[in-house]
């Protein structure tokens, strides 16, 4: 969890309730998300797949679909 909706180089993430400007299938599923559901998620980065490299997220740039969050990965019990 974490407050965290831009990505490594800058980029906003896009909400994951939108599909727009990138389609994707996330909105489907509120257990991937910790914050309890898809709406409560808004646009931070989050990692519904399990990603093992960490956190992610849409951007709004049309140009990049994806990129990942500058959140280290934690180790031990995480919260």
């Amino acid at each position: 969890m974490g407050n965290i909706h831009t990505t490594v180089s800058g980029r906003t993430c896009q909400a994951w309730t939108q599909d727009s400007p990138h389609y994707h299938y996330w909105t489907d599923d509120d257990s991937l998300f910790p914050d309890g559901n898809v709406s409560s998620a808004g646009n931070k980065c989050r990692n519904p797949r399990s990603w093992y490299e960490g956190v992610w997220c849409l951007t709004t740039d049309p140009n990049m679909t994806w990129e990942r969050c500058d959140i280290p990965l934690c180790s031990g019990e995480c919260t």
